[in-house]
Order: C-alpha cells, then structure tokens, then sequence
C-alpha cells in the first residue's frame, strides 16, 4: 500500500495536536468552574467506599438513602446527603464519587474525591471489630494514587495546583472513643486514664494533619466530635432517663478542646491558616440540648433503629422507621439526619468563631478567591 502524502500526514498530525489542545481546554474550564474537594475520615463523610469491602460497617441496603435524590442505598450513613454532599452544594461543585468507584475517571477526577470509610479513627487499631476498612494512612496512599491519575489527565503542574487549591474534610475521633476505648472488652481503660487516652489520639492526629499538608493540602477543615455521651446509641447502653452518658460526654469534653489547641498550634507552626477547627460538638448541643426549637420533635430516639432509643446496631429493613425524618436529629444510632446534617453545614458557612476557628468557610472562599 501506498504511504499517504506528507501534507496529508502533517495535516493529520496538527489535526490531532488541535484536537489535544482543544480538550486540555475544556478539562481547564471545568477544572475553574469549582475547587476540587477532598474528604477523608470516618462514616460520617464516607459515601460508599465500603461498599467496595469486605466489612461489616456497611449502609448499602435499605432504608438508607430513602431521601436521597435517587431514594435508593448509596453507602452513605445518612437517610440522604452528608456532611461533604453539602459542603459540595456550598461550594458549587457536584458531589465527590468514593475513590474505590469506577466511576472515578476522566473529568470525574477534576471534581475531587472522598476516601473517608466508615469505622476508621485516628488510631489503627479503632475499628478493627469491623472486619475491613480503609485506615487513614492507607487513605492518604490512596490520595497519592490519585494525584499520579490527575496529573496523567491534566499535568503535573496543574495537577499540583489543583491539589494545592482544593478544599479539605477531614472528620475522625469519635471512633476512637466509641469504638475503642469504650468498648466492653476494650484494654484501652486498663493501660491508659481518659485523658492519657486523649492526648494519645491528639499526638497521633497531628501527625496526620501534618501528613495531610505534606501530601498538598492548604485549607483544611477539621472537624472535632459531636457530643459522643448523647447519641441513641450511647443512651441506649448507659442511660437511665435520656440523660446524656457521662464519660462519653467527658471524653468530647477533654478531646475537643486540645484539637482546637493542636489546630492553633500548628497553623503558627506554618505561618499560615492551612488548618480551620470546626466545633462540630457545640452546633450538635445546640440542638440536642433543645430540639423543639430547631423543629425537631426529638434528639434522642433515632429515627430508624431498634431497642432503646432506636440506639442498637444499624438500621435496617426490619427496624423502626420514622414516617419523617425531617423532624427527627439523629438517623440511626450514630449519625445525624439530613435536616441536621445542614444545620451543621449552615454553622460550618457562617458561624462564629466560636463555632469556626480562625474562620468560617464563607470567609475562606472570599478569601481565597483574591488569591
């Protein structure tokens, strides 16, 4: 056969060139039109990454997800969005896709990542009762691996950008307590008071924060634990009367408090406010402590669930489900409702500092928009 002309091969050659050029484009428009968003921790913010696992601590089945948009189980620990699906609205991006999702490519990876799986902490060995979650080093393994994919799609240096202007979640600890140290047959309690315990989970987050700013991060919000003594699930164990579980609640009462002052002391450590402490505990008290004026009609029995409190294990189809969630705070044994999912969300946006500490996430996008 004969070879084609060359202007026909040079014309080809530019053709394709063009084609690149014009696709590099549009991968750069879409990459403007929001920051990236990157989520790490627990079961809170994790949105299927274990339904990818051989776990336990799952919540791909019914009635999970009955008021998300699609009404059907997405792994995320929620009758509808999290906390990181309405930080993406806030932000004006779609929401995040589990990393282990193979819909995780192309133009998907532009948007950033969630790799948070539920019953993770800030320990190794919290969650081990679980069978198989993602640890949060392997986390940031997995984050390493995603930042080789992007820069495979847009380039190093704007990958590298991307990364660096991004938006960070990072939501661990209560685990640690709830699914550690409290457990009944936990050794934790015999080698280690509460608050030796505390510092010990402190010590080991700071040097995940620290990591985490290795790996690119420069605006980071960290989420402290709500107020662990109150959720169904504790007052299903160890309350009498519906009041609050003592030592859960000093447990957040010790915990959150150094991590406000671990977060300061490491932003002056950097010179810069790479890190935002958010008061997760004081915008849950807020509507524990009187729900009726939040509208919700209870704080202490979940909405779906089983025993006291609707407080054991998960939910499931056989469990008790509320007719509407919007007036209940608490979804299962653990975890907050949509409805109140926002109104942590809301504090995240505009609250004071004594909510947001050094700033709000309102701030922080005015901010960094001048940069």
């Amino acid at each position: 056969m004969a070879s084609p002309p060359f202007s026909s091969t040079v014309t080809t050659t530019v053709a394709a060139a063009s084609l690149a050029a014009v696709v590099l484009m549009l991968l750069g428009q879409e990459a403007e039109a929001a920051r990236a968003f990157f989520v790490f921790g627990d079961s809170l913010v994790d949105n299927g990454n274990n339904n990818y696992l051989v776990t336990t601590a799952r919540a791909d089945r019914p009635p999970y997800g009955i008021d998300y948009p699609t009404h059907r189980p997405t792994g995320r620990f929620s009758n509808g969005l999290n906390i990181a699906d309405l930080i993406s609205e806030q932000i004006g991006s779609e929401p995040t896709l589990p990393y282990l999702s193979p819909e995780l490519n192309g133009e998907k990876l532009l948007v950033g990542a969630t790799f948070a799986s539920a019953g993770v902490g800030v320990l190794n060995d919290t969650g081990f009762q679980f069978l198989n979650t993602i640890r949060i080093y392997r986390q940031f393994e997995l984050f390493e691996q995603y930042q080789t994919r992007l820069a495979g799609l847009i380039g190093d240096d704007e990958a590298r950008r991307r990364v660096n202007e991004g938006l960070y979640l990072i939501v661990l600890g209560g685990n640690d307590f709830v699914n550690n140290y409290f457990l009944p047959y936990s050794a934790r309690p015999r080698q280690l008071s509460l608050s030796d315990f505390a510092n010990l989970v402190i010590s080991e987050y700071r040097k995940i924060l620290l990591r985490l700013y290795e790996l690119g991060a420069r605006r980071v919000l960290v989420t402290g634990t709500g107020p662990l003594g109150c959720v169904p699930s504790e007052l299903a164990m160890g309350s009498r009367n519906g009041e609050c579980v003592p030592n859960a609640q000093q447990a957040a009462s010790i915990f959150n408090p150094m991590l406000d002052q671990t977060v300061q002391g490491l932003n002056s450590e950097l010179g810069s406010d790479v890190f935002v402490a958010s008061n997760t505990r004081l915008t849950t008290s807020d509507f524990i402590r009187n729900p009726q004026s939040f509208g919700f009609v209870t704080s202490k029995i979940a909405c779906c669930g089983q025993g006291p409190y609707n407080g054991l294990g998960l939910c499931n189809a056989l469990s008790s489900l509320c007719p509407d969630r919007g007036v209940y705070a608490f979804w299962d044994a653990f975890h907050p409702t949509e409805r109140a999912n926002r109104m942590i969300v809301q504090q995240m946006m505009t609250g004071s500092t004594a909510y947001m500490s050094p700033m709000n996430l309102s701030t922080i996008l005015a901010v960094d928009s001048m940069i």
